[in-house]
């Protein structure tokens, strides 16, 4: 007995000086690469790291790691974190590899940097959250992570000035992991990867730092290179505080410290995905995903519970920061402060831009134009002698100080602009993001907000599932419609399938809603849109079968797929896992490879648009569920889809992986083209019912290589093909500038043949004038129109701000609406842009001569006439002669324009870009009435 005790006190011993000797040589290796240790393994923990059912699989390699490392830790369960105190009170946060935060956690996470916290992250980060919470994440982090690269790279340091603590020969090598996009302001990318436009790999705040690559896994990096990573981030967070600061806590952080994972359990079915914390509710019916013995072998689904009232995702989104923050002193480089004084400069011309709308109309029709409203058009040539004289330092820096006339906001903020980079190279960044949002907030102001400035063009939105169920009658519904109608609103996609159920009693459907009770919505709304001359389009629901969130408004089993898949279990998508519903995610979705689906759908969408007059139909969820190759995270197994990839292949697709690059390029390609060839089945069958039906479909913004490779979604070959008529990026930002960011790719395309695109804006915590400038960028761009989502964010405030600048118009004749009336919207527009350049030419500073207004008004007469003519009565000789006068026109546009560009160059892009509207308008138009030369 006694030697047995000997022997366990010796192996004791052996293994406490094995540890030590671990930790000298690790010591010395870090400090041959100049990587100080965070601290002895006797100290108290100053780390916290993150455990999550999304990273569970990969703790054995995380904790391995932190064990290699040295250093104590506590492990904080994302399932408990209801509040900032729940991220403890220790200084660094570590959140490794976790893609699901509900609002409750990331506002929590926010609140706990504000004391002070420091955060290091890896992976994407939060990718399969809601998009307030994305949106958050990204100000936290100072970007967000846009895509998976699919080869290993080389990770290095930027070419750029980087700082002094990551440039370390330990911190590069190959890696395996995505491209992370860095926001604009307060932040930097000192790591990049070795290929194409080398994006970036790490970005880095001063209070966070955002690592590329699932870090902790072998498949992504060495164990060697992403200890050498957290050390040093660790040490550089820790040693920019002062050393008496260094060991303080995060004050009102919880004390409790679980140094193991059973310390803090992670229950199945507890997690918290799509916003809320699982919980049991009432299984009415009780229901059991159903098995298919093709189908990969299903695990359990974790129960998802909704978002509830108490956290409102609009509480999140007040939230969110600016990247502008007013107070922060954070260095500006070379490229924001270009980015700032463009963003300030397009935001005036925007500004000016609807002012000569207003103008321009109100002269046309006889109105008098106060002097300051004229001068207002050409202040870009003037300045106030008294804000010439007065230094930088005198403007205003607080926010909503500047109110004063539109002429001198303009003036004030030109002098802002110009006056930025100078302030930037002085160092005083505060004063210089103070000014900024001064201008921004003053120009916002000037907005013209009660006149009339819309054209013709396409006014959309989504009215959805909820509002009309609140509705609950023909009469509530009436009044939703009046609203909308009163706005200037002409085209309404009305949600008639959602989650497996019809908004109407249908024949082919197995249900309907079970909200909608004793009346029929989709009868009602065409009669009311039709009353109103608005077009009303049958918004569905395409691959999408279930909905979670709708099973709890229901009181139905969270894992109940819906309806249809209830009934034909056969008919079920999964991913790799056998889930039917991915991990994180909250809808079930239909095999689009099964024949049988695609009948049942062209036979329900068929129903809906020869039994109702709707004038289009919406394809909503015409894709795959989301998906990251790269983790391992696939979907597409269904019965008929593996059935049919053997066929032609000889092989299984749950047997194949991304690393076998050209079974998984046949297999990419084969699940993209169930999508693709079921949007031309719709379109060519649905046509030949009711010729006349606009066909439109709602898509992610994605690049295009990298939405193929995550949701098999490929709108560009839709458009070019002629199947669509629209395509509708959601486009959804919360501020003007990145809303471009987003959209501008897609107005610019060339890929889209005839097919308009009409980009969406998320009105959810949009300010009114907010979603007001969106509205004048989209304007001001070669875009026909705008699509918002969704009714149930249409405030009283929008609603009154709408009707007073693009309500209806007293007249005998209906405004035309460009997806139905191309060529008479073309004409239209044009005449506006006539009143445009007559307005500038009569209050001309520039002292043109008789001749070139002549010049100019007879070859801009030209087009005019070839413009009306074919509105009047479209032929295809009248089009050939509009395009080539139209060809000609733009051709000589610059020329004529070569005073304006110099004095006002952003107003002379946006009668180009009108013109481009008009040039598009014109090649749709010739599609949709199939007009062909004689």
């Amino acid at each position: 007995m006694k030697y047995q005790e000997n022997q366990k006190y010796l192996s004791l011993k052996i293994k406490k000086a094995r540890r030590l000797f671990i930790l000298s040589c690790e010591i010395v290796v870090f400090n041959c690469l100049s990587i100080l240790p965070v601290m002895a393994a006797t100290e108290e923990p100053v780390l916290s790291v993150v455990y999550g059912q999304e990273n569970a699989n990969q703790w054995r390699g995380i904790s391995d790691r932190l064990q290699t490392i040295g250093m104590k830790y506590c492990v904080i369960s994302l399932s408990d974190v209801k509040s900032g105190a729940d991220w403890g009170d220790r200084r660094v946060l570590f959140l490794p590899n976790v893609e699901t935060l509900t609002p409750t956690q990331a506002i929590a996470l926010e609140d706990w940097m504000s004391r002070g916290g420091r955060l290091i992250a890896s992976g994407p980060v939060g990718s399969l959250s809601s998009p307030g919470v994305r949106q958050l994440l990204r100000s936290l982090l100072g970007g967000y992570w846009g895509f998976s690269l699919s080869d290993t790279e080389q990770i290095q340091a930027a070419k750029t000035r980087i700082p002094e603590w990551t440039n370390q020969t330990g911190l590069f090598g190959k890696v395996r992991g995505g491209v992370v996009i860095p926001n604009d302001m307060g932040t930097e990318s000192p790591v990049v990867w070795n290929s194409k436009d080398n994006p970036a790999a790490v970005v880095t705040t001063e209070r966070s730092t955002f690592l590329g690559w699932r870090w902790g896994t072998d498949t992504a990096s060495a164990a060697e290179l992403d200890n050498a990573w957290l050390k040093t981030t660790i040490n550089h967070y820790l040693t920019a505080l002062a050393p008496s600061n260094r060991s303080k806590k995060i004050a009102g952080g919880s004390q409790s410290c679980s140094t193991t994972v059973a310390a803090a359990p992670l229950v199945q079915g507890s997690r918290e995905a799509g916003g809320q914390r699982g919980s049991s509710s009432s299984l009415s019916p009780s229901f059991t995903p159903p098995k298919t013995v093709t189908a990969p072998i299903p695990r359990p689904l974790p129960m998802v519970k909704p978002p509830s009232s108490q956290e409102a995702i609009d509480q999140l989104e007040q939230a969110v920061r600016l990247d502008v923050a007013p107070n922060s002193n954070e260095p500006i480089d070379k490229n924001q402060a270009i980015a700032l004084q463009q963003e300030l400069e397009n935001l005036i011309g925007r500004v000016e831009s609807a002012h000569l709308a207003v103008l321009a109309d109100a002269a046309n029709v006889g109105e008098v134009i106060s002097e300051e409203k004229q001068s207002s058009r050409h202040l870009h040539t003037y300045t106030p002698q008294s804000l010439k004289e007065q230094p930088t330092q005198l403007a205003s820096t607080k926010l909503g100080a500047l109110a004063m006339s539109n002429e001198q906001a303009l003036a004030q903020a030109r002098l802002i602009a110009k006056n930025l980079p100078q302030l930037i190279a002085q160092k005083n960044y505060a004063l210089a993001r103070q000014q900024w949002l001064a201008a921004k907030t003053s120009l916002w102001q000037q907005f013209p907000i009660d006149r009339r400035l819309a054209q013709p063009e396409i006014r959309a939105i989504w009215l959805d599932r909820g509002t009309i169920v609140r509705a609950g009658s023909k009469a509530g519904l009436a009044q939703i419609f009046d609203r909308l109608a009163q706005a200037g609103i002409n085209t309404v996609f009305f949600e008639t399938v959602n989650a497996g159920y019809t908004i109407y009693p249908s024949q082919v459907a197995k249900e309907q809603n079970p909200l909608i009770r004793g009346w029929n919505p989709l009868e009602e709304a065409v009669k009311l849109a039709h009353e109103r001359d608005m077009e009303l389009h049958a918004w569905v629901w395409t691959f999408a079968a279930g909905n979670q969130r709708h099973n709890e408004i229901l009181n139905l089993n969270s894992n109940y797929p819906g309806p249809v898949l209830a009934a034909h279990p056969d008919w079920a998508n999964y991913d790799n896992l056998g889930n039917m519903i991915p991990v994180g995610q909250t809808k079930p979705f239909f095999d689009p490879a099964n024949p049988e689906v695609r009948q049942y759908l062209l036979k329900l969408y068929e129903e809906i648009v020869t039994k109702y007059n709707v004038d289009g139909l919406q394809l909503d969820y015409i894709r795959y569920p989301f998906q990251d190759p790269s983790a391992g995270r696939t979907y597409g197994y269904g019965k008929a889809a593996r059935a049919q990839f053997q066929k032609l292949t000889g092989v299984d697709p749950v047997n194949i992986s991304p690393s076998q690059a050209d079974l998984w390029q046949k297999w990419t390609t084969f699940r993209t083209e169930q999508v693709d060839s079921f949007v031309a089945q719709v379109s060519q069958q649905l046509r030949q019912k009711q010729p006349n039906l606009i066909l439109s479909v709602a898509v992610f913004p994605l690049p295009e290589i990298e939405r193929i490779q995550k949701i098999q979604q490929n709108w560009e070959t839709w458009a070019r093909r002629g199947d669509v008529d629209l395509i509708v990026p959601m486009t959804y930002a919360l501020d003007t500038s990145r809303f471009q960011r987003l959209a501008q790719p897609w107005i610019a395309s060339k890929q889209l043949g005839a097919t308009l695109l009409v980009p969406g804006i998320r009105l959810l915590s949009l300010p009114t004038i907010g979603a007001f400038d969106q509205l004048q960028l989209v304007r001001d761009l070669p875009v026909s129109g705008y699509a918002l989502f969704a009714a149930e964010n249409f405030s009283n405030d929008l609603q009154k701000l709408f009707s007073r600048t693009q309500g209806r118009i007293q007249s005998t004749t209906s405004e035309p609406i460009p997806q139905r009336q191309p060529f008479q919207t073309a004409a239209i527009r044009y005449t506006a842009l006539q009143r445009e350049w007559k307005f500038v030419f009569q209050n001309d500073q520039l002292q043109r001569s008789a001749k070139k207004i002549s010049d100019f008004n007879n070859q801009a007469e030209v087009l005019r006439s070839a413009l009306n003519q074919l509105a009047a009565s479209p032929s295809a000789n009248k089009l050939l002669v509009a395009k080539a006068s139209l060809t000609r026109f733009q051709s000589q546009f610059r020329v004529l324009m070569s005073q304006e560009i110099k004095s006002n160059s952003y107003q002379v892009k946006v009668w180009e870009n009108r013109l481009v509207t008009i040039e598009r308008l014109l090649r749709y138009g010739e599609r949709r009435v199939q007009l062909r030369p004689l």
